[in-house]
């Protein structure tokens, strides 16, 4: 598709007619505005970097910025990289998975628990009308509860509990 500009321009013979200018032309050069425009300024860390650290000055009263410390799960995220281990990824497509699955979070979020946010984000995974929770807890209590109702839902020998309460700093 081609966009005519009113701009008049002149061919070999003489006669006048319009510049025609493609759509992609368009998009693309525009695209590469945007690109080249929020480009960030290079800064002196090495790619990847997240170090932010200011340098201590001479000055008693400044103080330094300590570097960001890294997520605390950053080495846990190493178990969803093996192939046996299950992610929403692996969450089965059939309406009664969906189902188990939709009735145990439901139970969770907007049941009669007080959960943590820690909890009520748990991953909830059912694959031929097995259910395996993982992820962390804030205490043994709402463990307990959350594969109780699981178990309430799918039944007793239907839910794998990987859940693990996480300790507090």
């Amino acid at each position: 598709m081609f966009m005519r500009i009113a701009r008049p321009n002149q061919n070999s013979s003489g006669t006048k007619r319009p510049v025609t200018i493609s759509k992609n032309f368009v998009w693309g050069t525009l695209s590469l505005l945007l690109i080249v425009g929020g480009c960030k300024p290079k800064s002196d860390n090495p790619p990847g970097s997240t170090n932010t650290a200011v340098a201590p000055s001479d000055n008693p009263g400044s103080s330094a910025v300590a570097p960001p410390v890294a997520p605390d799960n950053s080495a846990r995220n190493i178990v969803d990289r093996n192939d046996a281990t299950l992610t929403p990824g692996d969450q089965g497509e059939s309406a009664t998975d969906r189902d188990l699955t939709q009735k145990v979070r439901k139970g969770i979020v907007v049941g009669p628990g007080d959960y943590s946010m820690t909890a009520k984000n748990i991953k909830i995974i059912t694959v031929n009308g097995k259910v395996t929770l993982r992820g962390p807890v804030k205490t043994d209590a709402e463990k307990l509860a959350i594969v109780a109702l699981a178990k309430a839902v799918a039944g007793e020998a239907n839910v794998d509990d990987q859940l693990e309460v996480k300790a507090n700093p």
